[in-house]
C-alpha cells in the first residue's frame, strides 16, 4: 500500500492551508462530505497530498477531535484497490476496525477506518484508490 494522503483537522480552511500553498501544495479540490459533517481542502504536491477537514457541525468526528485534542494530524490514509477483501482480511486477522464495511469519502472514494490501538496510536484509513 501508498500513503494516499494525510488528514489534518482544522478549525479554518484558509487559515490553514497558508504555510502549505506558500511550500508549493496547490489546493487540487474542496467540497463536503456531509454525512461525516466535514468541509475538505485537498492540497497537493507531486504525488503527495494533505487533506484539510473543517467540522461543519459540532456533533462531527473532526469537531470531538479538535475539542478532545485541538487542530492537527487527524490520521493517516493508505490507498487500496480493494478495500471489501483489505477490510475481510484484516477482520479475519482480529484487526480492531471502526468500519466493517466502507462508506462513501470526500471525492467519491470509499473509506473505513482502522482503531488506533492497532497502529500505535494512529488513525488509519484505508482508501480504495489506485494511486
Amino acid at each position: 500500500m501508498e500513503i494516499h494522503h494525510i488528514g489534518i483537522a482544522v478549525q479554518d480552511l484558509q487559515e490553514a492551508a497558508q504555510p502549505y500553498l506558500r511550500l508549493g501544495y496547490a489546493l487540487e479540490a474542496q467540497g463536503s462530505v456531509e454525512s461525516q459533517g466535514v468541509e475538505v481542502w485537498m492540497l497537493r504536491s507531486g504525488g503527495s497530498r494533505l487533506e484539510l477537514l473543517k467540522a461543519t457541525r459540532p456533533d462531527s468526528a473532526i469537531a470531538r477531535f479538535i475539542e478532545k485534542r485541538g487542530p492537527g494530524l487527524h490520521h493517516i490514509a493508505l490507498a487500496t484497490p480493494n478495500i471489501r477483501a483489505e477490510l475481510e482480511r484484516l477482520a479475519a486477522e482480529g484487526t480492531p476496525l471502526i468500519d466493517t464495511t466502507p462508506r462513501p469519502g470526500f471525492g467519491g472514494h470509499l473509506v473505513a477506518f482502522i482503531h488506533p490501538r492497532w497502529s500505535g496510536g494512529v488513525l488509519v484509513e484505508l482508501v480504495e484508490a489506485h494511486v
